[in-house]
């Protein structure tokens, strides 16, 4: 489909309805992105593989192959560029789902595209690199954690995070033994922060717990939120 080149870098966009993805396009574009658009999942997976964007923006429901398919496929290939989901319903299914196939965060539809684009932005920082005065490595328990490389090792095995769980375990393994809030997280690492996304929170705990193993270093504070091992 339509190819805009720009210094932001490129964000593939798969969304079957025109005017949602010309409205995501537009608003893309006047931030400085470039932005690539497809309509079905089928070309939205291929163009993911050809052109190496610096984000997808995938519709959850597209014709020939499903968002959480093209998710599913980059992730078991090895390609963990950012993934922002779009679902039509409230449906925490939908975004359960998403989030555990390794999806970085999610937009209900309707929503505002100053939104999308600002949670583009959000996960592209994340991605870019390590605030200043943080990139000492962090070690607790067995975890080490080098936020310059963005690498995780559990008892001296690799760890692939996506970039959301690496930023999720590097907030709190910044500040072991702190017990932060379900909002708190959401604004601290997310961007924002909102009584609906807490379950966001959630899913991602639990799939860097599931990664880190019997290295898990993530305690759960019941009816507080969670912290890193102190």
């Amino acid at each position: 489909m339509s190819v805009d080149a720009a210094p932001r870098g490129l964000v593939l966009v798969v969304e079957d309805e025109p005017a949602i993805a010309d409205l995501v396009r537009l608003y893309l574009l006047r931030d400085g992105f470039g932005v690539h658009l497809e309509r079905d999942g089928s070309a939205g997976l291929a163009a993911a593989r050809r052109l190496r964007p610096v984000a997808c923006v995938l519709d959850i429901a597209l014709p020939g192959l499903a968002g959480t398919e093209i998710c599913r496929r980059l992730r078991e290939a090895g390609d963990w560029t950012p993934v922002i989901f779009l679902t039509a319903r409230d449906d925490e299914v939908d975004r359960v789902v998403g989030l555990e196939l390794g999806a970085d965060d999610y937009v209900t539809k309707p929503f505002s595209p100053r939104e999308l684009v600002a949670r583009v932005r959000a996960v592209l920082r994340r991605t870019a690199g390590t605030p200043e005065g943080t990139g000492r490595p962090r070690v607790v328990g067995p975890v080490t954690l080098d936020p310059t490389r963005r690498t995780v090792t559990a008892g001296g095995t690799a760890v692939q995070l996506t970039s959301t769980e690496f930023d999720l375990l590097a907030y709190l393994m910044a500040r072991p033994g702190r017990v932060f809030t379900r909002e708190e997280l959401l604004a601290g690492v997310w961007g924002y922060a909102s009584h609906a996304g807490t379950r966001t929170v959630d899913v991602h705990v639990a799939q860097v717990r599931a990664k880190l193993g019997a290295a898990g270093v993530i305690r759960t504070h019941r009816g507080v939120g969670y912290a890193a091992d102190g």
